[in-house]
């Protein structure tokens, strides 16, 4: 059997549904703290549903959604932001629906495996068709349900497709396992920020008095005196490219990974830099969301790149991620679809004296370095992961 000679079927022709959904109004205001999961494209990502970012709906408003629901070993394809991504969704997070940036695609399962489908849109022969047809550079990206049916794919009989999905089900484990543990320890560490500095239970914590509800010598602090700001500023898309020239560009959370960016388009005119280890933040619409970088990259006009002042840049990574604690909330407060430079530089968040700080900073960074090493090995999986499928389709490996 061999890759260019096995038929290709339209996916159209081998599903029983293929759709995006809706999102219901009011933004985060309608979120609930337990229901129904709204599943939205920050939550897929190939070969992987990160459940950071997963909000929920009321019985409500999902019974309003019932025509987006997800079920037991659906697809899930971004078809606009971070395009592409695609990944089976967990049993674990259902009920749940989808919002219009993710489309549900649900195999007629006698003659299409699942998770053989799945594998086969991750595969880097796809993701590279996906992108082109969705369009790259400075115009919008997005799928629509017409391509998506048009999607050849290759069909080896059923049987064949089963022995395939199992041999991938061992990398699928190892990226789960990988993702349950980076969600573990930053959860551990999140915790400990809250009980330090929200709750106030520090080291010696009893033997400090509290005036007007803060620990005495405790004081609040702009934004931009604990930390550099860079705000991007976006070049002329005749700079970009798909075929890694120049540098790593990003202008928004399109390319959000779990936790470190991921690298899709470049640009060779860089106007504003961001540094390795920066925390990339978002200013627009969703304000708040956070990644980092491992490399030097260009921001455009949606992100803005934080560095601690001190050194402390996990401090400021876990400062950031309680303070901005819902998207597009700014101080737990106000909803902005946008922030300037100003209102971000003063933005006031609490700081505690330096001994606690360099006592986070000690823990919080070493957690750090095992998510990174833990994300990298994922990035690893992924990739030899997705350089299989050829291989097995065309006869390289036997299964």
């Amino acid at each position: 059997m061999n890759l260019n000679t096995v038929e290709r079927v339209p996916l159209g022709e081998l599903c029983i549904k293929i759709g995006s959904g809706s999102t219901p109004r009011g933004g985060a205001t309608i979120y609930v703290d337990n229901g129904t999961a709204l599943i939205r494209s920050q939550n897929v990502y190939n070969s992987m549903f990160s459940t950071t970012g997963l909000v929920y709906i009321t019985e409500s408003i999902a019974e309003k959604m019932i025509g987006v629901s997800v079920e037991v070993d659906d697809v899930l394809l971004n078809i606009t932001g971070s395009v592409a991504r695609c990944c089976r969704v967990p049993n674990e997070v259902l009920p749940a629906r989808v919002n219009q940036h993710v489309t549900i695609i649900r195999t007629d399962k006698g003659l299409l495996h699942p998770s053989y489908l799945a594998n086969f849109l991750v595969s880097p022969h796809m993701q590279a068709k996906m992108l082109s047809w969705a369009g790259s550079g400075g115009t919008r990206k997005a799928l629509t349900k017409g391509m998506i049916e048009d999607f050849e794919i290759p069909l080896p009989p059923l049987e064949t497709q089963k022995r395939i999905a199992e041999v991938f089900s061992a990398y699928e484990d190892l990226i789960e396992n990988n993702r349950r543990r980076i969600a573990l320890l930053e959860a551990v560490t999140l915790e400990l920020y809250k009980e330090w500095f929200v709750r106030f239970r520090y080291p010696g914590h009893d033997q400090v008095p509290l005036i007007n509800g803060i620990p005495k010598g405790w004081e609040f602090k702009r934004i931009v005196d604990l930390a550099e700001i860079i705000m991007g500023q976006s070049p002329k898309s005749e700079f970009y490219n798909m075929e890694g020239e120049g540098l790593p560009f990003h202008q928004g959370v399109s390319n959000f990974g779990f936790r470190y960016l991921i690298h899709r388009t470049y640009c060779t005119k860089p106007i504003r830099l961001s540094q390795p280890g920066d925390i990339l933040f978002s200013v627009r619409a969703p304000v708040g969301r956070m990644n980092l970088t491992d490399n030097k990259i260009i921001i455009g006009r949606g992100l803005s790149a934080m560095r601690s002042r001190t050194g402390n840049q996990s401090f400021l990574f876990y400062q950031l991620k309680v303070f901005f604690f819902k998207e597009d909330m700014v101080g737990g407060g106000s909803i902005f679809t946008a922030v300037t430079k100003k209102q971000l530089e003063n933005q006031k968040m609490l700081l505690p004296p330096k001994h606690l700080v360099d006592q986070f900073e000690d823990f919080a960074s070493q957690i750090d370095k095992q998510i990174k090493l833990l994300t990298q090995s994922s990035v690893m999986l992924v990739k030899s992961h997705g350089l299989l499928l050829p291989k097995l389709m065309n006869r390289e490996l036997i299964v």
